[in-house]
């Protein structure tokens, strides 16, 4: 009896590590993102502030800095996308080479179409939001 308590004591104790080092790893990503937000909007502050040339240039550097950043998150969507179409292909193949059932291979449907979607979505504008 008592092996299934070290059992318990173990799997409790390991469970509430990993949700606590999760929560951990949440928070100080949180805080990462709150603190690239604070510099870059006191940046824009300064810039608002300056004149000149170099204030124009600054302005441009933001501006090419959000558009990576658009096409950052794109390409993301993209890959997301062409990877779930991918898997939907294979597990057609997969299904219908196993399972002797009729129409059972229509499950790759799933993941297939929204491969489809999210690929279709990262090459369609998107209106920015405020």
């Amino acid at each position: 009896m008592s092996d299934w308590w070290a059992l318990g004591l173990f799997l409790s104790v390991s469970a509430s590590a990993l949700f606590s080092f999760i929560a951990v790893a949440v928070w100080s990503d949180a805080r990462r993102q709150e603190r690239e937000t604070y510099y870059r909007t006191e940046a824009a502050k300064k810039i608002a502030e300056a004149s000149g040339p170099s204030a124009a240039l600054a302005l441009d550097y933001l501006r090419g800095e959000e558009r990576s950043a658009s096409a950052r998150r794109g390409g993301g969507t993209r890959l997301g996308g062409l990877v779930l179409f991918a898997v939907g292909v294979s597990l057609m193949l997969f299904l219908h080479a196993v399972v002797p059932a009729p129409g059972v291979y229509l499950l790759g449907l799933m993941p297939l179409l929204i491969g489809v979607v999210l690929v279709c979505y990262a090459y369609l504008p998107v209106p920015d939001r405020p």
